[in-house]
């Protein structure tokens, strides 16, 4: 786990850091697909994404679910931070978009390391700060972009995340993230292939130009 660590967070954490991390810390492998914590868990232990990616969604109680961001290598998730520190209930769903691994990491020292170390205290703030970003820009994104623009900015978020313009999700999936319905996306989809932005083939969606 410590050469793991060191790989993907040597930049910011110091060696001693590290090791207390080693020594508390448990090792979780997931596979694509994986729900990793979901709404109304006990959170007890802190993630931090040491290979992969994991989708982040929040529960809409009247059509299902909201996603607010997707979290890559040497990110946590703010989300369970919080719920952590005011040891409240998951207020979100993590479901691995990627096979990967996370370092799960005890609340109590979480809390330690605050006033011990200053990179963990940057770190967890500025870790705070992205998904605020992040969190914004969904928020931008529903009231101010029409279906299409979100479309296809969420198509470009799954190239990144998954290191291909190839997108295997199928149209029911996306509808599902994007809380429309599979018609829309389906006539949405067609309209961005007939302007040369997509190819839609039988297993996928190609992009065809960069953001």
């Amino acid at each position: 786990m410590k050469d793991l660590l060191k790989q993907t967070y040597g930049y910011v954490f110091e060696d001693k850091l590290i090791d207390e991390i080693v020594e508390v810390s448990l090792l979780r492998d997931f596979r694509e697909g994986d729900v990793l914590i979901d709404f109304g868990d006990s959170i007890r232990k802190m993630p931090l994404l040491t290979k992969g990616a994991i989708k982040i969604s929040r529960e809409d109680f009247d059509e299902g679910e909201l996603l607010l961001y997707f979290i890559e290598k040497g990110d946590t998730c703010a989300m369970t931070m919080a719920c952590c520190l005011g040891e409240t209930k998951s207020e979100i769903r993590a479901v691995a978009e990627t096979n990967g691994n996370v370092v799960m990491i005890p609340i109590n020292k979480m809390e330690d390391w605050l006033g011990k170390y200053k990179s963990w205290r940057n770190f967890v703030f500025n870790s705070y700060n992205n998904r605020l970003k992040e969190m914004l820009s969904a928020i931008d994104n529903l009231a101010f972009m029409n279906m299409d623009e979100r479309l296809l900015n969420y198509l470009y978020d799954k190239a990144e995340i998954n290191k291909s313009n190839h997108i295997l999700n199928t149209h029911q999936e996306i509808a599902y993230d994007l809380h429309t319905s599979r018609v829309v996306i389906s006539r949405l989809l067609k309209a961005l292939e007939n302007k040369g932005k997509i190819s839609l083939n039988r297993a996928f969606i190609e992009l065809l130009i960069k953001k």
